[in-house]
């Protein structure tokens, strides 16, 4: 009969309420028991998913552990059960089989250990350092359902405190600095002491020359992103050191003062900015009265939530570099261009999605389009359909995401020279924008060209190239504006525009 291996202490007389793994498909636990008969080895759930069922929470994904050969269990199962394998370490023995939404990730022994209780002393974190026997005589978990705790997570865990394995933990794999961050935004632990002094002493060991690749990274930063502790967990990576390492164009604003509209620093503000929008993103209609459904639909699409808090941190990036005072003033010329530049550098950096990459972009880009219009609104009180068209043709539809962001901006500067009611004047604003757009401008966009690039070639003899896109923006403004409404209107607006094109050249 098989037996487990590892040393049981007396942290590890804690037990499972129940057989958690007769949630799963019976054809996946027959698949192990026939493996476990097969191989005549010791078979374990370690890692999150037994965090998980001693929490009494359930969980898709499972985490195995077996003595050697992790590859060839994975082959073995995924043979079976018809499921995907994908090899994640040949040399570590570490392979996933994907079947039927469920993540299995194989895992032999680690390095040295020649048993499980030294397996899982080189783990990274208590919480993670837990396992519970596979039942060799039959599917499901081994009776009493035992949880193996050699590292005293099952205590660390009910204390919600994240604690190193041991002073090697960051120098054997660099990524579980950031990893220690991604489970304190996602269970809502904090750092033991002594492994936070650890950490921040090793935080430089991120970007040194064993550190992670920039995927590995990013798919850190994007759990933590799409957490609900976004915020603060980004400010622990801050005070710890980490973020710096991660961003040092971030870390750049640091000491950068900024007019009397702020009371922070370029680096503080983006922090906040950060905070004000996680505070937006769950009540919009709080900050934008009437809105709340439509926003919360378009932040159901797309991440644009998890991709508005990016927007968020990194919106005043370009702030550093350009930097300059003119006449005893404190201006940044350009800076959400600048910005907007450095964030696509730091993107490829960390291979992000592309379409995920210019979203952002695009926002950063633009984030200053809402004051400038709103200083004109203030003056005209009315937004024009053409200053409308304008806005949507450069954002499109990342126009909610836009004033979320000019008001996550504005919440975070709170300086004695701030305009009085800021923020409820980009609410106006947006009602202004709203009802221009629906009215005005989705009509015209929505609709077939009065006139097309045939029409342009045939009537006009024009040549396709610049020129044409000129001529349609122009069309588009002036039916937006109620001065083309017809194709007799737009043949004689364009003839208008050539000759007055002509005149110029002269």
């Amino acid at each position: 009969m098989i037996t487990s291996n590892a040393t049981v202490t007396s942290a590890a007389l804690e037990h499972l309420d129940r057989d958690w793994l007769r949630d799963y498909p019976a054809a996946l636990l027959h698949g192990l028991a026939s493996l476990v008969g097969q191989r005549g080895e010791a078979l374990y759930v370690t890692g999150g998913a037994v965090r998980n069922w001693r929490a009494g929470r359930p969980s898709v994904d499972l985490d195995l552990t077996v003595t050697t050969d992790g590859l060839g269990w994975a082959r073995d199962l995924a043979g079976r059960l018809g499921g995907a394998l994908v090899p994640l370490d040949e040399g570590q023995g570490v392979a996933r089989v994907v079947w039927q939404g469920i993540v299995i990730d194989f895992c032999r022994f680690r390095g040295p250990a020649r048993s499980l209780a030294e397996d899982l002393g080189l783990r990274d974190f208590t919480i993670n350092a837990m396992a519970v026997a596979f039942d060799p005589a039959g599917p499901g978990l081994l009776p009493p359902y035992a949880i193996i705790d050699p590292m005293g997570g099952g205590r660390d865990f009910a204390d919600g405190l994240l604690r190193v394995t041991s002073p090697k933990v960051f120098f054997d794999d660099p990524l579980r600095l950031l990893r220690a961050f991604r489970f304190m935004a996602e269970l809502g632990f904090a750092l033991e002491g002594e492994t936070e002094a650890l950490l921040r002493s090793q935080a430089d060991l991120i970007t040194g020359p064993t550190g992670p690749a920039g995927a590995r990274i990013n798919g850190e930063l994007a759990r933590i992103m799409a957490s609900g502790r976004a915020s603060v967990t980004v400010r622990a990576m801050a005070e710890a050191g980490l973020l710096g390492h991660l961003f040092p164009e971030l870390q750049a604003g640091a000491g950068v003062e900024q007019p009397p509209s702020h009371h922070l620093d370029v680096l503080a503000h983006n922090l906040q900015a950060l905070t004000e929008m996680e505070r937006l993103l769950a009540a919009p209609d709080a900050f934008f009265p009437g809105h709340g459904p439509s926003m919360t639909r378009y932040l159901a699409e797309q991440a644009s939530g998890t991709l508005l808090k990016w927007a968020a941190l990194f919106h005043d990036l370009g702030k550093p570099a350009v930097c300059a005072e003119r006449s005893g003033r404190i201006t940044f010329h350009q800076h959400e261009r600048v910005g907007a530049a450095g964030f696509a550098v730091l993107a490829r950096r960390f291979v992000w999605k592309k379409i995920e990459a210019e979203r952002v972009g695009r926002l950063i880009a633009l984030h200053m389009w809402p004051f400038h219009l709103n200083n004109v609104f203030q003056k005209d009180g009315v937004v024009t359909p053409r200053a409308c068209l304008r806005l949507v043709k450069a954002v499109g539809d990342e126009l909610p995401g836009l004033f979320m962001l000019a008001m996550a901006d504005s919440l975070a500067g709170q300086g004695p020279g701030k305009p009085l009611a800021m923020e409820a004047a980009l609410a106006r604003l947006y009602d202004q924008v709203e009802e221009t757009r629906r009215r005005f401008v989705e009509p015209v966009l929505t609709r077939p060209r009065l006139l097309d690039g045939h029409d342009l070639r045939q009537e006009f003899s024009l040549r396709p190239g610049p020129v044409f896109s000129v001529i349609f923006l122009g069309l588009q403004e002036a039916q937006v504006a109620g001065e083309v409404r017809s194709r007799q209107e737009a043949m004689a607006w364009v003839r208008d525009f050539l000759r007055g094109r002509q005149a110029q050249d002269f």
